[in-house]
């Protein structure tokens, strides 16, 4: 059976996915299980298998050099070797200081992880271009350390200030998680644990594919993915097991949709 594109299709994404073919996904988005709450659907007795199981399903499923992003808690790839699947290049931290929680006998938690991998050595698509960040450090500050002689003669002599901006790193402070004010929340059922925001997934969108790539989002919520894909000219399949979410992503996927130039 294969899938149609551009559809989110209603049903358990562990099922679904074996619908789909091999070696055809140029990127990943899973915005899966976390195992630390309440939710019905976090109840998993142990995380990090059960994400080394999902690491070894998208090896099959990606395509040489395609990319995955695996959202989880900082334990989540602990304990399991994932390496006979993909190549971890990065941990990246969402940093979300404004959390409300607080710790009663231990530190808050104010931060996320976003594992990216990558299928091979080498990642075939990274946009950084599409990606850079404002400079911290004022633009005169940075030509003054340039014209700095052990710098200028030295290894870094071809490191010269891009007024496009930066690489972002891997500590992301400048993306807000969603309030009960943020004007793009769906509902406050995908508040926190289900909806990201639309920046976010931009992020990692624009960086890891290209225009008429092939996307898969395992666990769509309310459709944030198919959304930034269909805005930038990417192809999605995505999975869903909760109806009325799905009912609420093809609602914004319809608005989108509308605002798309003929042709697209």
């Amino acid at each position: 059976m294969t899938l149609q594109r551009n559809v989110i299709h209603i049903g358990n994404a562990l099922h679904l996915i074996n619908d789909v073919e091999n070696e055809s996904i140029d990127l990943i988005v899973c915005d899966g299980p976390y195992g630390v709450t309440r939710n019905e659907w976090d109840q998993i007795p142990n995380i990090q298998e059960y994400n080394l199981e999902l690491i070894r399903t998208f090896s099959m499923k990606l395509q040489a050099g395609g990319a995955l992003y695996l959202f989880g808690k900082s334990n989540c790839i602990d304990f399991v070797d994932y390496r006979p699947y993909l190549n971890l290049k990065s941990k990246i931290i969402w940093y979300q200081p404004s959390r409300l929680a607080q710790g009663r006998v231990n530190y808050t938690n104010n931060y996320d992880i976003i594992c990216y991998f990558v299928k091979g050595s080498r990642p075939s698509r990274y946009n950084l271009d599409s990606i850079r960040v404002a400079q911290l450090v004022e633009l005169e500050h940075r030509l003054r350390c340039e014209r700095v002689p052990s710098v200028k003669n030295g290894k870094y002599a071809n490191t010269k200030f891009n007024d496009k901006g930066k690489n972002p790193g891997d500590v992301w402070g400048d993306i807000k998680q969603l309030t009960y004010k943020s004007k793009e929340l769906v509902c406050r059922e995908a508040l926190n644990t289900i909806q990201k925001p639309i920046k976010l997934i931009e992020r990692l969108v624009l960086a890891s594919s290209n225009p008429g790539d092939l996307v898969l989002d395992p666990f769509s919520g309310v459709g944030t993915c198919p959304v930034v894909c269909r805005k930038h000219g990417r192809d999605f399949i995505a999975f869903e097991i909760n109806a009325d979410f799905v009912n609420k992503a093809n609602a914004r996927l319809k608005h989108v949709e509308a605002q798309l130039p003929i042709g697209i």
